[in-house]
């Protein structure tokens, strides 16, 4: 996630700005070959053009709304995971305790305690990592130089810069049910059954309440529901009809776009052909931009720094369920680096 305020001229560049260079080129290969070889039968009527162009421009902004949307219901989802979660460390905390029928230690409640907490994040950070693994439709799963283009991403403002918060967090053991979940296709999905399974053990021994149980019981039942709002979202893309064809119009606009304007630039004089370079590079990379905003907005959970920060949800919540528990040592807030947090 971007957390300044404004991109600024530098951060387009960077994002979009090699593209600048093909446009002009292209731009400046119409007009060589309309003024200098005299080709002025490729120039075309202006009409037909500003009409593809007006609606591929209806088209690229339903493609952008719905790419906005899959970020922002991304983003609902790990916000309500966040309200969840402390209403999960508030029950623990307070309904973990001796009944008249048993005996526990103060020490065996806090262990117990602390294996449904550190279970529940040693969730969050599967989960997230779950969510990171790309898909054959992400960037970083192109071939050729497309897929290194957005790996570079990752590395410069993405998950790359993180490296040093994440190394940090595998030494925090919260995953002390490695073994049980070998072999476990979806371990996310199992983290929350074993908390279901404890729950229903502590219920036997009269250490949890029915009706508590049931409670808690409920809360698990909302993360598998937020889990399975957010693998919706991961693994199905925008329908690639809509997607890829917003691509293939937009390569065909920008093809009629020279020469449907060399003419009406050639009408201002000597110099008007080889004022259509700038002019046309400047309309075609705004129609790229417009694309390459939507594509990279489709896909939430791609580690690149358009995300939705996961890193810095998880670690929020992992303060405040440690902090429930009464622990004093607790790691420090992810903090942006570059103005990207993650």
């Amino acid at each position: 996630m971007i957390v300044r305020k404004t991109i600024g001229l530098k951060g387009v560049v960077r994002f979009a700005g090699h593209h600048i260079w093909w446009l002009t080129t292209y731009m400046t290969l119409v007009s060589v070959l309309y003024k200098v070889a005299g080709w002025h039968w490729i120039s075309i009527p202006w009409l037909p053009v500003s009409l593809v162009g007006t609606a591929l421009a209806f088209y690229i902004g339903f493609k952008n709304n719905q790419s906005y949307d899959r970020v922002w219901e991304a983003r609902k989802i790990w916000g309500a995971i966040v309200n969840s979660s402390r209403s999960w460390a508030v029950m623990v905390n307070s309904f973990v305790k001796n009944s008249p029928d048993t005996q526990f230690t103060v020490q065996e409640l806090e262990q117990i305690k602390e294996r449904l907490i550190y279970r529940h994040i040693a969730w969050l950070y599967t989960f997230r990592d779950q969510l990171l693994v790309p898909t054959q439709w992400e960037h970083v799963s192109l071939r050729w130089h497309f897929g290194k283009i957005a790996q570079k991403r990752q590395e410069s403002e993405g998950i790359g810069l993180f490296k040093d918060f994440l190394n940090e967090q595998q030494k925090t053991n919260y995953f002390f049910d490695e073994s049980r979940l070998a072999g476990a296709a979806n371990k996310a999905t199992q983290l929350i059954n074993l908390q279901s399974l404890d729950l229903a053990e502590l219920e036997e021994k009269q250490v949890l309440h029915m009706r508590k149980q049931l409670d808690m019981q409920k809360v698990l039942s909302d993360f598998y529901d937020h889990q399975g709002r957010a693998e919706r979202i991961k693994k199905f893309p925008i329908p690639r009809q809509y997607a890829n064809l917003s691509f293939i119009f937009n390569c065909i606009f920008i093809f009629l776009l020279p020469l449907g304007i060399v003419a009406e630039f050639a009408k201002l004089g000597e110099a008007g052909v080889w004022l259509m370079i700038p002019f046309g590079a400047i309309v075609g990379w705004i129609y790229v931009l417009m694309e390459l905003i939507g594509d990279y907005s489709e896909n939430p959970f791609e580690g690149l720094g358009t995300d939705i920060p996961m890193l810095s949800i998880c670690r929020t919540i992992e303060i405040d369920l440690l902090q429930i528990l009464g622990k004093t040592h607790v790691p420090q807030p992810i903090q942006p680096i570059n103005d990207i947090l993650m």
